[in-house]
């Protein structure tokens, strides 16, 4: 796959997207300097090379009832790569976990879980987690508030950097 190199243009465009992925392309184009022809066939672009991979509104989970958050460290018996792949398949299906990832160092993978009520995770913990297949352990800490929480990536550090060079 060749590698496609993002102007500033392009750069701008994503940014503004990610902060509100929900205005029209003619807001859009006004925003970052171009016309709306050439920018909306530069968002299909940034879409078709995988530079924008959905559009998604953000929820807040405890309005919806979702009151308990927790980060589960996951470690495994073994980490071959295909128990990696299991147990990340295994993620995939269950609803509680909403992140995954995949870690270096004492444990072997960080999930983000969501959940109504402690009764519903600790189900969800007794019954599937530490249940599942290869895992070896789970520490869990319960999110007691969150400071920061921001989606995609600080566009603007690439600012400064390419200013610096």
């Amino acid at each position: 796959m060749p590698t496609i190199k993002l102007d500033p243009i392009d750069r701008k465009i994503l940014a503004e997207l990610q902060d509100d992925g929900r205005m029209t392309n003619v807001e859009l184009a006004k925003r970052v300097g171009i016309s709306a022809p050439p920018c909306l066939r530069r968002v299909r672009t940034l879409e078709e090379n995988g530079f924008i991979n959905g559009y998604h509104a953000r929820v807040d989970a405890r309005e919806l009832g979702f009151e308990v958050q927790v980060f589960a460290m996951v470690g495994l018996h073994s980490q071959a790569e295909a128990d990696l792949s299991a147990f990340e398949e295994q993620c995939r299906g269950w609803p509680l976990v909403r992140e995954c990832h995949m870690l270096n160092g004492e444990i072997d993978f960080i999930l983000k879980c969501v959940s109504p009520d402690l009764t519903t995770f600790q189900t969800f913990l007794t019954h599937e987690l530490t249940a599942a297949e290869n895992v070896a352990s789970v520490k869990t800490s319960l999110v007691i508030r969150g400071a920061k929480d921001l989606p995609g990536v600080p566009f603007s550090v690439l600012e400064e950097r390419s200013l610096q060079e």
